[in-house]
């Protein structure tokens, strides 16, 4: 099995863990292929076999890799979009932080992993994703996201108003900090903590939050995927900031944006024995008696 290692950070604290994930997959003959900046890191904390491949990107490892383990945390696993693109490369995310909600394997259960991967003890979910579709090439030709698009104010002084559009039907005008288009796996993430809804993985909705909105009978509202979806910026601002993930650019009021569903999805490993409700209760901490 062909598998590839990605990540962006370490710390010596991780080093008996991730020891651990290496040794696992080599004991069971896997090819390794190690995103080149991530092995610099690691190099110094953990010996890696003599035939370890190195990648750069994209196109050093579509069509030669099984699946891809992200290592580190939802973070991490958002950054592998870029190296997995539309290939259908399965992703397992190794949590070394602590939420994880996207990373739902902890560095406790690393050998249950490994040993249901090569068994075949998981499952596929296929995760959908918003694009951009204009305006074209702002951010090259990465215009897709896994959690969420994001406008927000660049003046820190003042409110923007965003008026959104659904298949050329006007629905309201945004008077607010910014306003998130979340994704189902984007409905735990940033959208949540300004107060939006959790969606299931496979629902086929998008939802928009609005960031601290002035009016507050303004709530969030869940749309079919299937929409397309129109934001224009107005009011005294010259620029917003527009953010796709973990990318952002400053952008002129006068750009409108454009946004539907991708027409590929990112392809996240679950494992047997769990689901999603099973992760929110334990990551959201639902049904725990906090009386005592």
């Amino acid at each position: 099995m062909n598998i590839a290692l990605f990540g962006k950070s370490f710390s010596g604290e991780r080093t008996p863990f991730l020891r651990q994930l290496i040794e696992g997959l080599v004991a069971r003959g896997a090819n390794l292929n190690v995103y080149k900046p991530y092995y610099e890191i690691i190099k110094h904390y953990v010996d890696l076999p003599s035939g370890v491949e190195l990648f750069g990107g994209h196109n050093d490892i579509v069509n030669k890799t099984d699946c891809i383990f992200s290592i580190g945390g939802d973070g991490t696993l958002l950054d592998t979009l870029p190296i997995v693109r539309d290939s259908g490369i399965p992703v397992v995310g190794i949590n070394m932080g602590r939420l994880g909600f996207l990373s739902s394997v902890s560095k406790q259960e690393i050998a249950l992993a490994i040993n249901n991967i090569f068994e075949n003890k998981y499952s596929i979910e296929k995760r959908s994703l918003l694009r951009l579709e204009q305006p074209e090439g702002i951010f090259g030709d990465l215009n897709y996201a896994l959690n969420e698009l994001t406008v927000f104010r660049h003046d820190t002084t003042s409110l923007i108003v965003v008026k959104v559009y659904i298949d050329n039907l006007f629905v309201n005008s945004y008077w607010a900090d910014g306003l998130i288009i979340a994704t189902p796996t984007g409905s735990t993430a940033y959208s949540l903590s300004a107060g939006g809804p959790i969606l299931t993985p496979t629902s086929e909705n998008f939802v928009i939050t609005p960031i601290a909105t002035h009016n507050l009978s303004v709530r969030p509202i869940v749309i079919p995927d299937k929409s397309l979806t129109k934001l224009c910026v107005v009011g005294r601002h010259t620029k917003y900031t527009l953010s796709m993930d973990s990318r952002s650019v400053l952008i002129d009021q006068t750009i409108d944006l454009i946004i539907r569903k991708e027409d590929f999805t990112l392809n996240l490993v679950q494992m047997e024995g769990k689901d999603f409700f099973g992760t929110i209760r334990e990551k959201l901490l639902w049904g725990l008696d906090i009386r005592n």
